[in-house]
């Protein structure tokens, strides 16, 4: 009886137990459709990585992209019977209770007889902890996924879960961290090594315990022969191989495009989340060339050089050592790399000024693993005209300059830090005679090295260029450096595109029907605004004083002319062009607008001029061409155009693809403009873009009030490239310092980069346009563009009166130039 009561109570107490745990257990049924964290990986435009975004190192492979071998690996060496249990193994666990009986009390680590299924429930559920209860919650979930899942999906979920250390998740990163081999390059030994890693993955590292790392690749492969997956010739030839670990190394990436990898980064968080963009293992394609990106960012930092060279100063060293001529290497070494120096430029100590000349010393590493080469070179003060002393400025000036130094001593000093950059094709003049004590003797052995003082300038600014008939973004600089600013000057910096503006007032008079060749009063200009009367004029005082074509008035960025037609066709209609371009959404109505006094991108101003190219049909610029998911099945694409018989095949007929895209403008105006601004590249105030290239290129330069911004935005048939130059916190670049001569400079290096090699073509003109021959203002004959009827619809129009106009504008607002 009383064995009675007692088994009773037994069987409900471990009934209450089980329902206990039964209502404890988390969900498991999300497993059916788990994804395992896995990199996500960035590829430019030819196929070339530029990044991986990961919290796990983990590559991610389907069950039936897995080798048999190297699943039967895992099993003979985890879960001999896994085809055959249902979640938990009752021959493993009494094998595992009898061995540890036999062994309790010798201090050997008591052995588990965990099944894979049991350790997925625990890696993914239950958690770690090494009690009883967590045991039998495990067990049960173990059997409650048998029901749920089939094997395929449970191993499918361990294999790629799995921590197999050296910073690898799964059985593919393993085989790329341990050989450098994808699974199915994998011998019958290393997929047993691999699989001898779950148990203690530290213990087992080849590299630093190999004896142990054997007895545990053979002890698997015995298994695999007693599983009968192996035979024992194939058994004998997998223990003779040694394990030869082959770590690998991150892949190569592209060292160019901070800005445009940050750019995308931030685009597909904003797409898909945060989780899915650094775990979902996604494949992303995009725009960049990274040729020509590195290109573009050569051109950016010539151009802010040369401007920081003229007007810039030397603003002083880095700091200084207290080190002397003895002992300055190791002090030199230990420095961090300043923000934004550059990969050629090295920091060096000055040893000793002499009066035309200072000597340097530096140290070159050829191999991170090689201790550092020391050197001594030489700065001559020939090279330093430009290292004019800053002088105190009011706040929002123009830096203002001392005169050149005279001696090195007013340049640099003993013990003083700075960058500078070896110059091995200009050799260091040979050293004079030695006057006076032998101390001022020149050192003797061989002549020391030239050097280049270089400093970061303090200028920044931004580039685009995008391919005009499909809006993808080829290259991007959003800074001098994105080791010292992540900041995008060119997707987040918002300034007055000055009169880079003015061809939408332009392309709106155009399309209202006003000739090209129509004229326009050149002279003093008054409009009365709330704050008083505002005289606007044109850049550097100058006044024709009489009437000049819309082509001349464009061509030479005459702001009285363009408040006129802005005037003419009306502000609102000016407001209603940009918001269509997507240059500015919501334009305030003030005609100090038409002359670029708003603000915007230097990609939006981009893509406005690319619909220009484009036949005036909007262009909506990206970075990424597409993006699939870890099974490689396409979840984004940018363009999303028809394709008409793509399908059928190279028997079918030529494909067409339907033009989808919105007109924003109508094709004859958005051609006339092109035709305008080759006029100016020719003619006028951009004259410094097209210099080399011989082709046809247009574009329009921009230079706001005081001088705070300088632009060009250019563009040929196939590319369109804007440029920017300016400080961070606005203030003069001086005066004189225009678009035409600081960012046109940058646009003819970069487009003649991207244009390298492809012919030269022609802008195409829409159906319907009329290419009539007339005379400039200057005399020259040109082919004009009109609309069809307009060619003699130029008029002498009546002055209008500036004093009476109704537009309400701000006084001093503007980009003037």
């Amino acid at each position: 009886m009383v064995a009675i009561i007692g088994t009773v109570a037994a069987g409900v107490a471990g009934y209450g137990l089980y329902r206990k745990l039964e209502s404890d257990l988390p969900d498991y049924r999300w497993l059916a459709d788990y994804q395992p964290q896995q990199m996500s990986r960035i590829y430019a435009g030819d196929s070339r990585l530029m990044a991986e975004l990961a919290a796990e190192r983990r590559v991610f492979v389907p069950i039936e992209a897995i080798p048999r071998r190297v699943q039967q690996a895992f099993i003979s060496a985890e879960d001999q019977n896994f085809e055959r249990h249902q979640g938990v193994d009752p021959i493993a666990l009494l094998r595992a209770v009898v061995t540890n009986v036999e062994q309790y009390g010798s201090g050997r680590r008591m052995i588990g007889a965990s099944t894979i299924t049991q350790q997925v429930a625990k890696n993914m559920l239950v958690g770690s902890d090494r009690t009883m209860l967590r045991k039998a919650r495990e067990a049960l979930l173990a059997i409650r996924l048998e029901d749920a899942l089939p094997k395929s999906r449970i191993l499918e979920i361990y294999l790629n879960e799995i921590f197999l250390g050296a910073q690898s998740y799964g059985v593919a990163a393993a085989a790329h961290a341990y050989f450098n081999k994808s699974l199915d390059e994998l011998t019958l030994s290393e997929a047993a090594f691999l699989a001898a890693l779950p148990k203690a993955p530290n213990n087992y590292n080849p590299l630093r315990y190999p004896e142990a790392a054997r007895i545990r690749r053979d002890w698997v492969i015995d298994r695999m022969v007693d599983d009968g997956v192996v035979t024992a010739a194939e058994a004998v030839a997998a223990k003779a191989e040694p394990i030869q670990a082959r770590p690998s190394r991150r892949p190569d990436v592209v060292p160019v495009g901070g800005h445009f990898t940050e750019e995308v980064r931030r685009e597909l968080i904003q797409r898909f989340g945060q989780e899915q963009t650094q775990g979902g293992g996604l494949v992303v394609r995009t725009s960049l060339d990274p040729r020509l990106q590195a290109a573009t960012e050569v051109a950016l930092r010539n151009g802010l050089m040369a401007y920081d060279r003229r007007r810039g100063g030397w603003r002083g060293p880095l700091g200084k050592s207290a080190h002397g001529a003895a002992d300055w290497l190791p002090a030199l070494e230990a420095l961090p790399r300043p923000p934004g120096m550059l990969n050629e430029w090295r920091q060096a100590v000055v040893l000793e000024v002499r009066d035309r000349e200072a000597r340097l010393g530096w140290f070159e590493r050829p191999n991170p693993r090689n201790p550092v080469e020391p050197r001594i070179g030489v700065v001559l003060l020939e090279d330093l005209a430009w290292a004019r002393p800053v002088l105190p400025t009011a706040a929002g000036q123009a830096p203002r300059l001392g005169a050149a130094p005279r001696r090195m001593s007013e340049v640099l000093s003993a013990g003083d830090v700075v960058m500078v950059e070896p110059e091995p094709n200009r050799p260091a003049p040979a050293a004079p005679a030695a006057r006076g004590s032998a101390a001022n003797a020149p050192a003797a052995g061989p002549r020391p090295e030239r050097l280049a003082l270089r400093q970061v300038p303090e200028v920044e600014g931004a580039v685009v260029a995008l391919d005009p008939n499909t809006g993808r973004v080829v290259a991007i600089s959003g800074g001098w450096s994105y080791d010292r600013s992540q900041f995008n000057r060119a997707t987040q910096a918002m300034r007055q595109p000055g009169s880079s503006f003015k061809p939408y007032v332009y392309l709106t008079a155009l399309e209202a029907g006003i000739p090209p060749n129509q004229r326009f009063l050149d002279g003093p200009i008054e409009v009365a605004t709330p704050q008083g009367v505002w005289r606007p004029g044109n850049y550097g005082g100058s006044l024709s004083g009489g009437y000049v074509t819309m082509r001349s008035a464009l061509e030479r960025s005459l702001n009285l002319v363009t408040i006129r037609i802005a005037q003419e066709v009306g502000i609102d209609r000016v407001a209603d062009t940009v918001a269509r371009f997507g240059v500015i959404d919501n334009m305030p109505r003030y005609l100090s607008m038409s002359l670029g006094a708003g603000e915007t991108t230097v990609l939006r101003q981009a893509a406005g001029y690319a619909s220009f190219v484009n036949g005036g049909r909007r262009v909506d610029p990206t970075f990424i061409d597409s993006v699939q998911d870890q099974r490689g099945r396409v979840i984004w694409r940018s363009q999303a155009r028809e394709c008409t018989g793509c399908a059928e095949g190279p028997n079918g007929p030529p494909p067409t693809i339907a033009e989808n895209r919105r007109q924003v403008a109508d094709p004859i105006a958005a051609f006339q403009i092109v035709n305008l601004l080759q006029g100016v590249v020719q003619r006028g105030t951009g004259a410094r873009a097209a210099t080399g290239l011989n082709r046809p290129v247009a574009g329009k330069t921009g230079t706001t009030d005081d001088y705070k911004d300088n632009w060009f935005v250019g563009f040929t048939p196939d590319i369109v490239i804007a440029v920017w130059v300016g400080y961070d916190d606005p203030r003069s670049l001086g005066n004189g310092e225009t678009g035409g001569g600081n960012a046109a400079p940058i646009f003819r290096e970069v487009a003649a980069a991207a244009l390298q090699g492809s012919p030269a073509v022609p802008f195409r003109a829409p159906p319907g346009v009329a290419l009539v021959r007339i005379t400039t203002d200057n005399g020259q004959s040109i082919l004009e563009a009109f609309r069809p009827g307009t060619e003699n619809s130029a008029t002498m129009p009546t002055e209008q009166s500036g004093a009476g106009a109704a537009a309400r504008v701000d006084s001093g607002l503007g980009g003037l130039y």
